[in-house]
C-alpha cells in the first residue's frame, strides 16, 4: 500500500507542479546556461547509491569544494537558489525519484555517502528502508542552513548539532511508521512552509503519544539552542569529520 500511494501522489505532485517547476528550471537555467538539475549521489536502501534529482540552488560544481552541509549564508548559493531553498521547491523534482522506486514520499532522509560511512551500528537501520522526502526531522530541522549559518565547519557542526536528533527521529519513524502517519507527515509538512510552529506543535504531539525519550521531544520543541550531542549508538560527540 505504500508503494501505491508513493507512485499515485508522486505522478500527481508531478503532474500538479509542473508550471511551477519549468518556471524554475527556466530562471536557474538563465543563470549561468548550465543544467538546471544536479543529480546528487545519495544512499539508499541496502546502501544502494542513487542519483536524487535536485532542482539547483547552488553553483555548477559546487559539490567540488567537498562541503557537503549547507549553510543559509553558503556562497556557493545562487540567488534564484536561495528561492528554491526557502520554498523546499528542490524537492519538487525529487517526486521522480519516488516515483521511479528510488526514494520513499516519507522515510529518513537521504544521506552521503561520507556521511552514512561514519553511521554507528544503530544508525544503520537508516539503511535498510527507502529514504523519503520527508519524516519527523525534515519538519524539525526545515531550517538547517540557518542553523549551520556561521559555522567555521558546517559539516562538523551539522554532526554534532543536528545528525543527533535527526537520526534519532529517522529510527522513530521507522519504528512507528504507518499509512495514516505517512499521510499526517505529509500534510504537516506542506503545512511547515506555511507555519513551522504549527508543524512542530503537531510532531511534539505524536512523539510524546509515542513515549520517546523526554530530550529528543524538548528538541523538537525547537525552542533552545541546540548543543553537541553523540549520535545514537554513541556515547561520543563527532570530533571531526
Amino acid at each position: 500500500m505504500k508503494r501505491l500511494l508513493d507512485i499515485v501522489l508522486s505522478f500527481t505532485g508531478l503532474v500538479l507542479l509542473s508550471p511551477i517547476l519549468v518556471v524554475f528550471i527556466y530562471l536557474v537555467y538563465q543563470q549561468d546556461k548550465k543544467s538546471p538539475f544536479y543529480m546528487a549521489p545519495r544512499m539508499g536502501r541496502n546502501n544502494a547509491i542513487f542519483k536524487m534529482i535536485k532542482l539547483r540552488s547552488m553553483i555548477s560544481n559546487a559539490d567540488n569544494s567537498g562541503v557537503d552541509s549547507t549553510s543559509a549564508d553558503d556562497n556557493r548559493i545562487t540567488p534564484i537558489g536561495h528561492k528554491i531553498r526557502k520554498y523546499k521547491l528542490d524537492e519538487i523534482t525529487q517526486l521522480w525519484n519516488v516515483l521511479i522506486g528510488d526514494m520513499s514520499l516519507v522515510g529518513p532522509r537521504p544521506n552521503v555517502k561520507n556521511e552514512t560511512d561514519s553511521y554507528t551500528f544503530i544508525e544503520k537501520k537508516l539503511l535498510l528502508v527507502r529514504p523519503g522526502i520527508t519524516d519527523f526531522s525534515s519538519i524539525v530541522f526545515s531550517d538547517e542552513g540557518d542553523i549551520l549559518e556561521g559555522k567555521s565547519d558546517p559539516d562538523l557542526s551539522y554532526n554534532q548539532l543536528i545528525r543527533p536528533w535527526k537520526s534519532r527521529l529517522g529510527l522513530i519513524y521507522i519504528e512507528n511508521r504507518s499509512l495514516l502517519l505517512d499521510l499526517q507527515l505529509i500534510f504537516w509538512t506542506v503545512i511547515a512552509i506555511i507555519s513551522k510552529p504549527k508543524a512542530l506543535n503537531w510532531v511534539v504531539t505524536q512523539l510524546t503519544k509515542m513515549n520517546v525519550d523526554a530530550n529528543i521531544i524538548a528538541v523538537s520543541k525547537r525552542e533552545s539552542e541546540l548543543h553537541p550531542f553523540p549520535p545514537p549508538g554513541s556515547d561520543e560527540i563527532v570530533s571531526k569529520r
